[in-house]
């Protein structure tokens, strides 16, 4: 990944870095009337990075760079655009900006990159334009863009209820080594939230009980009980959708991972190795047998949005 605290500058700039995420457990609920799902999850900030550069333009614009760019969109529909105009409303500012994306998150793959980007250009932005919001109010502004983003500004570990955006931080101790199988194509989060409720039918209530001992497992550091625990309501749902995400399972568990699911939405399979030896072991194998488009390894728990050196802020 380029690392932008490298890149030639040009001008004022802040740079921020935002982490993608994996749920160890995901938990949902039928679909309410408003349209949103109830969710119970664990959600653990891993060490795959958006970063976001901040800075001057005469309106706001994105651009993109990194891997499966092409496919990340720069019109209005952009979820750090979003953040930025969400920003401004909030805080009265009529300035604009220019934000840089550099993609290290895999595009609709469950890890939520779209997210950590919107995460990223709040921070950028409130620091750019000097609006100095209070924690709290940044997390207000990311329960307006999406049910990840208040966890991408936290980062860590943290339990999620709601539409995942009501958080509480977890006790996790150790550090966690994971292997990621990615795809080239992704999953839309509509269509296999369709597809879960199809899936579903019938259920009548969110089982949001099931999460204490995967908890302790965390407070306890113990990778092969968190392992054993590793749970998402919506995995049939991707499995269905892309019947050959089994194989890549598959391959991950005969390579000895402590655990193996469906990251989020999908199609990102996201195996708990024993160690980052191991991981890359697991990513290895993975690729041997063809059964994913790209690997990645990673660890966590890691910060959630933060400004990183090289920028300027007021």
């Amino acid at each position: 990944m380029t690392d932008l605290r490298l890149a030639p500058r040009t001008g004022r700039e802040v740079r921020v870095r935002a982490p993608g995420k994996v749920n160890l457990s995901l938990r949902v609920g039928p679909r309410r009337p408003d349209g949103y799902h109830p969710l119970a999850t664990v959600f653990q900030a891993v060490s795959v990075y958006e970063d976001v550069v901040a800075s001057a333009s005469a309106d706001l614009r994105v651009t993109v760079s990194g891997p499966q760019a092409d496919r990340v969109p720069t019109d209005a529909s952009n979820l750090a655009l979003r953040a930025a105009r969400a920003l401004a409303a909030r805080t009265g500012i009529d300035e604009g900006v220019h934000l840089h994306l550099h993609k290290g998150v895999p595009v609709a793959g469950g890890m939520a990159g779209g997210s950590a980007d919107a995460a990223a250009a709040l921070i950028a932005c409130d620091a750019f334009w000097g609006t100095a919001l209070s924690r709290e109010e940044l997390h207000e502004v990311a329960s307006e863009l999406g049910s990840d983003v208040p966890f991408l500004l936290m980062g860590q570990t943290a339990v999620g209820s709601g539409r995942g955006d009501l958080l509480t931080a977890a006790l996790s101790r150790g550090e966690y080594h994971w292997a990621f199988g990615v795809r080239d194509e992704g999953l839309a989060t509509p269509a296999v939230f369709e597809e879960f409720d199809r899936l579903a039918a019938g259920r009548e209530a969110l089982d949001a009980g099931g999460d204490v001992a995967l908890l302790q497992a965390l407070r306890a550091g113990d990778a092969p009980a968190l392992g054993a625990l590793l749970h998402n309501d919506l995995q049939d749902a991707a499995l269905e959708l892309v019947p050959d995400l089994v194989e890549t399972l598959a391959v991950a568990e005969d390579a000895g991972a402590l655990g193996v699911v469906v990251s989020g939405s999908g199609p990102t399979v996201a195996a708990l190795a024993r160690s980052r030896q191991h991981a890359l072991v697991i990513a290895a194998a993975m690729t041997a047998a063809g059964v994913a488009d790209a690997v990645l390894t990673a660890s966590g728990p890691v910060p959630g949005a933060r400004v990183v050196a090289g920028s300027d802020v007021l």
